[in-house]
């Protein structure tokens, strides 16, 4: 019994430091890239439960329930949640883009981008980035909501920042109109 207790303790210490870790490295991702908070809280709490889930699993397994029984009872929650989930394949595929996109998208939130596609004029300035979509506000001024997976599917090409006649001069009064020209794109 106590052998049983220290285990679970040890691997309770392990899923906690894992998660600490885990933690701190999304935040440094974030931060690098400019991702909002909520996103990355959103992307944090996605891969810890994913954690937990595999902790338990080894857990059970080490405890002495059996490999069979923990690999029935972990292909029945796959299955429910595989079932639960194909009718909403979009929303699977949109959530795996997204947490993608967090880790591996080349491009930031102010970035302005042209997703090629034939049939309409998709550039813009990148708004926001979000698990599920991404807001770009057009050079129109309407804003458009892309699809994560839609996004790493299609090409995606960064524009160069709209010129202005100032643009070309490096002092700080230029920096100002320029910054406060991006500023009034992002609007």
């Amino acid at each position: 019994m106590f052998n049983h207790l220290l285990m679970i303790t040890l691997y309770l210490a392990v899923f906690f430091l894992a998660q600490r870790q885990v933690k701190k490295w999304i935040r440094q991702q974030a931060q690098k890239k400019q991702v909002s908070e909520v996103r990355s809280r959103l992307i944090t709490r996605l891969i810890s439960y994913l954690l937990f889930f595999v902790t338990i699993s080894v857990m059970a397994v080490s405890l002495g329930l059996g490999y069979q029984e923990v690999s029935l009872f972990v292909s029945s929650a796959f299955a429910v949640l595989g079932v639960a989930l194909f009718a909403q394949w979009s929303i699977l595929s949109n959530i795996t883009a997204g947490v993608l996109i967090f880790f591996a998208f080349p491009y930031r939130i102010g970035d302005r981008i042209k997703i090629v596609d034939k049939e309409e004029d998709m550039s813009g300035i990148i708004v926001e980035i979000s698990l599920f979509h991404v807001l770009i506000k057009r050079d129109i001024g309407d804003v458009m909501t892309y699809p994560n997976s839609l996004m790493l599917q299609k090409a995606v090409i960064k524009l160069p920042e709209p010129r202005h006649p100032s643009s070309l001069a490096t002092s700080n009064k230029t920096k100002a109109k320029i910054n406060a020209s991006r500023a009034k794109w992002l609007k």
